[in-house]
């Protein structure tokens, strides 16, 4: 059985405060909730070529819950992410019966930039369409249809969709319900990859469930590619750690799932390489040192860089550490000098968790190594 081992040197006390700022990463976005827009959630980044950043993420309008109305809405940075605009710009309007949310922004080996997101219909209809953009986001293609697979209720995170060093497209997905069949949190994992720059999709042989006689759950998918063409998959659990799944055929088939040791509560992690280098990052919310008090909760927020292609991991930072917070659905864009998270950072005593979206900025100096 594969297992990450978690080495773990952590230099960040956990009694640093939330909203403090350590000398390598500030808070440069807070986008809380209002009485008329109850929720911002998650989101994802694209640099575009004026050198601009455009962050969109969920803006919710009449409620908080995940089946309330919402649509895409975008700020833009001219200064590598240290300030942003104050007003949302309306990215995509509501198209489904529920909401539009879950956004990946992607700049193709192409040139164009994709707009990933899923259309919420009902608890029995969560598809996930793809948009593109030849011109930096001023103006979006038609909706394409993401799915080589039944039509059902499929999860698809943020900052998932993921393009091959081959030019395939890979979405990672949990499929909680068949179209007429009731939801159920138990998901089955599988991947959806197209060859033709979304023209048409094709669904994995392999589809993933907990072992036989196991009663946890598996959901919220994540894959990065290995140096060797492989692909790992992360998967959020309610075994206490993240699971992993390995795929030798570019996400046709898939391995067994494992658990890492990656311990974790019920809550994804994200898993990415900076760019032209050997170093994979995770941020999660480690509870390998977790304390009574929060245990079960999405907190603490953690950085950890792998340079043996997950096979074992170094903490580098205690990111939040609010006991009542919850850090989760994180989005992660290299830049040249530095790294943007974009993240869930409500506080439980005040909303759901997931009504506060945070961007964070992280220097070059947390997370390469000198």
């Amino acid at each position: 059985m594969r297992r990450i081992i978690l080495v773990l040197i952590a230099v960040c006390s956990l009694g640093v405060p939330a909203f403090a700022a350590g000398p390598l990463f500030k808070a440069t976005l807070e986008l809380p909730p209002t009485e008329n827009n109850p929720r911002n959630s998650e989101g994802d980044f694209i640099q575009l070529k004026d050198g601009r950043i455009l962050f969109v993420y969920t803006h919710f309008q009449n409620g908080a819950g995940d089946h309330d109305a919402a649509f895409l809405a975008g700020r833009y940075s001219s200064d590598g992410g240290k300030t942003w605009t104050s007003e949302d710009t309306v990215i995509l309007e509501n198209e489904g019966d529920f909401n539009v949310m879950s956004v990946s922004m992607l700049r193709l080996q192409s040139g164009k930039i994709a707009l990933f997101y899923i259309r919420k219909n009902g608890t029995d209809d969560c598809t996930p369409y793809i948009r593109y953009s030849s011109d930096e986001g001023a103006t979006w293609s038609e909706p394409i249809h993401c799915l080589g697979a039944p039509l059902g209720y499929y999860v698809v995170n943020n900052d998932r969709l993921v393009q091959l060093s081959s030019g395939r497209l890979i979405i990672p997905a949990a499929r909680h319900a068949l179209k007429g069949k009731k939801w159920t949190g138990h998901g089955t994992v599988m991947c959806f990859y197209s060859d033709d720059e979304a023209k048409t999709w094709h669904c994995s042989e392999t589809q993933l469930r907990e072992p036989e006689g196991t009663k946890f759950v598996l959901q919220e998918p994540g894959v990065v590619e290995l140096k060797d063409g492989s692909l790992f998959m992360f998967i959020r659990s309610s075994a206490g750690y993240q699971y992993g799944s390995w795929s030798k055929d570019g996400g046709k088939t898939w391995t067994e799932v494992a658990p890492t040791d990656l311990v974790s509560p019920v809550s994804p992690a994200t898993i990415e390489r900076i760019p032209g280098t050997d170093r994979l990052i995770c941020v999660w919310n480690d509870h390998s040192q977790a304390t009574e008090n929060i245990k079960g909760k999405r907190t603490p927020l953690t950085m950890a860089a792998s340079d043996d292609e997950g096979k074992t991991w170094t903490v580098l930072e205690t990111l939040e550490s609010n006991p009542d917070g919850w850090y989760c659905y994180t989005s992660m864009e290299f830049l040249e000098d530095g790294m943007l998270l974009g993240y869930c950072a409500g506080d439980r005593r005040h909303n759901n968790g997931l009504a506060h979206t945070r961007v964070t900025r992280v220097e070059k100096g947390l997370y390469v190594p000198k």
